[in-house]
């Protein structure tokens, strides 16, 4: 492992979220032993990029992304080098990721990190796409899993089969957001026998983010010019110039950095409103209106409040060090953009993928290089056709907490629900 603040070098004790002995806020980065990524049959799933991924064990049932060159909206946007890497359900594309998110890359990189010795119970919070990702995976493993998720978001809790018993969910109260759900988990994440999955600072979620670059790359044979995606907290596009730092180290992927076109979706735009201040930290943003923000926005996985933009290593490094620039999409912008991928790719897509595509239409619009290798990371797709083709379960929430619950109360009521979580193995099949 190494700090991305000081550079310095230290062995992976446990896990570890921070660099040891460091006060200065920084991410940290995994250090392979293996320079030149050797990349597996498509059998092995995602555990196909294996090498770059900082796991101790292979786990069941897996997916990639998969990355193929665009020939209908490239057509329509007159772009001759879009490639499409796409994290979703599309059979015939061989796109076998079920819960249809990106957000499964990470599940199967965090829980494959996980080692049968730890003996605790995970704690995820999001606003919907996360948890349903760790909730399948942990589910199928069979490992113990507590997620945080708002109350309003819980229409994003489905499956195609009902839960293993040891996946648990607590509820923000409706009116909450993607930031109540984050408060409850770091309650509960304090307490004994449980562990944070850790958020942007875990290696293992950036690393499984990452397998979208390291897919683009090994199928064109080169680093992309130019990557869109939308953006939440930004830990995506933070494992997207990781991986592209990874891939020059190779050397056999070309000596360019891809300029990070992340987007938001208005009005709720920090890091956009950040970023053209010149600003490294965000600017204040008063709760009340923040939250009136997220309601109004299509592409609720974006509501983070507290991104990893001013950290050592996180976004604001990442856009200077790339050339990259802070996009906005109007949820209108996002709807058409939807449609148009749809009748001219044949996949749906989520909201968030809408917002990254409409920023790319915007900017070919406005003059990019139409020659120019371009990826669009389409982070969600494929889930209408999915819930159209099978029989879903929700997952109902266990216990509902107030704004600003009482901690005590919080583990109380936890502690209720995990009084059988011995009987999980974690790791055990």
């Amino acid at each position: 492992m190494q700090s991305v603040n000081t550079g310095k070098i230290f062995d992976e004790n446990g896990w570890i979220l921070d660099a040891p002995g460091e006060t200065e806020p920084t991410l940290i980065r995994a250090l392979y032993e293996k320079t030149q990524l050797n990349v597996k049959h498509s059998s092995w799933g995602l555990y196909q990029f294996a090498d770059w991924l900082p796991i101790g064990r292979v786990l069941h049932g897996s997916s990639a992304p998969v990355t193929y060159k665009s020939e209908g909206l490239s057509k329509e946007l007159g772009l001759k080098n879009l490639w499409i890497t796409f994290s979703g359900y599309w059979p015939e594309k061989g796109a076998g990721i079920t819960t249809c998110s990106f957000k499964e890359t990470e599940a199967y990189s965090v829980c494959g990190r996980m080692t049968p010795d730890m003996d605790k119970i995970l704690v995820v919070a999001s606003a919907g796409n996360t948890s349903r990702s760790f909730a399948k995976v942990c589910s199928e493993n069979n490992i113990p899993l507590l997620i945080c998720v708002p109350e309003d978001n819980l229409s994003a809790l489905w499956f195609d089969k009902p839960l293993n018993d040891c996946v648990k969910l607590i509820c923000s109260r409706s009116g909450s957001d993607y930031f109540d759900a984050i408060h409850l988990s770091n309650i509960v994440a304090g307490m004994e026998g449980f562990i944070p999955e850790g958020g942007a600072k875990n290696v293992a979620r950036r690393d499984g983010m990452a397998t979208t670059v390291l897919s683009a790359a090994t199928t064109i044979g080169q680093i992309p010019e130019y990557y869109f995606q939308a953006v939440g907290s930004g830990t995506g596009a933070v494992a997207a110039w990781e991986a592209n730092l990874r891939l020059l180290a190779d050397g056999r992927f070309g000596t360019n950095k891809m300029k990070l076109m992340v987007s938001q979706n208005i009005p709720f735009i920090p890091m956009f409103d950040a970023w053209k201040a010149g600003s490294r930290a965000m600017l204040p943003l008063d709760e009340t209106l923040a939250r009136k923000q997220v309601e109004e926005i299509d592409a609720k996985v974006l509501s983070n409040r507290k991104p990893v933009y001013p950290i050592a290593g996180g976004l604001y490094d990442a856009l200077i060090d790339s050339g990259g620039d802070v996009l906005i999409a109007t949820n209108e912008q996002a709807r058409d953009a939807a449609q148009l991928f749809e009748e001219t790719e044949g996949a749906d897509i989520h909201p968030a993928a809408a917002v990254a595509t409409a920023s790319l239409i915007d900017l070919v619009r406005k003059g990019i290089d139409k020659e120019a290798l371009i990826m669009l990371n389409i982070t969600g797709g494929g889930e209408k056709r999915f819930k159209a083709e099978n029989k879903l379960f929700y997952l109902k929430p266990d216990m509902v907490f107030d704004f600003n619950p009482d901690p005590s109360e919080v583990r109380k009521g936890v502690e209720m629900l995990f009084q059988s979580a011995k009987s999980f193995s974690v790791l055990e099949k």
